[in-house]
């Protein structure tokens, strides 16, 4: 099985290189300095046991790459560049296998009408990319929850077989026939990446937080949607994400916050606190805070901002909830 990473980034970049220790055929695929660094001095991996620096190939775009009968894309672009890497995959085989390491529901429906063997997959990785050649991952012995299955629903042959690759390695991965269950039970978590990249870390499990999840909540009801439980999430994670620091010190903060962190300019609560108000606006039920979020980690992301530019006192009232004492 060869594996292209399609977004090298903290995600991307960790299951690559997990992969290629263990022997697998891995190809990263990156652009900009990050993606130069990568093809001049190899992938540096910093985990809270070992510091390690792999010379995996690198590509800057995936069309020019020879694709075989046994590659597999691992996509671990955000959901703003899942479109562009989609043009990018045109010369990859309609029956090539592709696996949506990514955040939010959306992904998935755009890969399927390009490649047929489409899998979701729901990630638990506490990693951070900021520094051009350099992932860290924050969690040893295990780096990652990376499960899997076919998308919409249902289980076969090579989605199994991609999970049982991923488990040899420091990562952890269970193929599930029902794995867009446990992706709406992470959009849910996810809503509150806003709240973090715009006011810093107690932004996390704030009341503002949480009555974003609220909204979450009442729209996938009323679109009935399945999600896995809070109690199913908590078993399955267990106490296998130990968080740790670094040679570059400790997780400072999830995707939306490093998008703002880089400066990348684009961040994706489109597609996480969007998606709330989305199914909010189809069913009828009203999403004002994940409205109000996503409309300002947009613009936050499009002018720059750092991470943490608000307090989050301000932000709640402005949102209408009360923050407490």
């Amino acid at each position: 099985m060869r594996f292209v990473v399609v977004g090298a980034g903290a995600i991307g970049g960790a299951a690559g290189a997990r992969l290629f220790q263990k022997g697998f055929d891995v190809t990263l695929v990156a652009r900009g300095a990050h993606g130069e660094a990568l093809r001049s001095g190899g992938l540096v991996i910093e985990a809270p046991d070992e510091t390690i620096t792999l010379p995996i190939p690198t590509e800057t775009n995936p069309s020019r790459l020879r694709w075989t009968d046994d590659s597999v894309v691992l996509l671990a672009v955000k959901g703003q560049h899942t479109d562009e890497a989609l043009t990018q995959l045109a010369a990859a085989p309609p029956a090539t296998p592709v696996v949506c390491m990514q955040n939010g529901v959306e992904n998935e429906r755009r890969v399927l009408r390009q490649f047929a063997n489409t899998y979701g997959m729901c990630v638990m990785c506490p990693a951070t990319q900021l520094r051009p050649g350099v992932v860290q991952v924050h969690s040893a012995p295990v780096t990652g929850l990376l499960d899997l299955g076919r998308y919409p629903e249902g289980l076969d042959e090579t989605g199994q077989a991609i999970a049982d690759a991923i488990d040899t390695t420091t990562f952890q991965s269970v193929a599930r026939t029902d794995i867009m269950r446990w992706k709406y039970r992470k959009l849910l978590m996810n809503l509150a990446n806003a709240v973090e990249a715009l006011c810093g870390p107690e932004g996390r499990f704030s009341p503002l937080a949480k009555e974003a999840q609220r909204e979450g909540k009442a729209a996938l009801a009323a679109g009935g949607i399945a999600v896995a439980s809070a109690e199913e999430d908590r078993e399955r994670r267990g106490d296998y994400l130990q968080l740790a620091t670094t040679t570059s010190g400790q997780w400072r903060g999830g995707s939306s916050w490093q998008s703002l962190a880089r400066g990348a300019g684009s961040i994706e609560a489109q597609y996480l606190n969007g998606e709330i108000v989305l199914l909010g606006g189809l069913h009828g039920v009203p999403t004002p805070v994940n409205a109000l979020l996503e409309r300002l980690a947009v613009r936050a992301a499009a002018e720059g901002a750092a991470p943490g530019a608000w307090r989050i006192e301000e932000l709640s009232a402005l949102a209408g909830v009360a923050h407490g004492e």
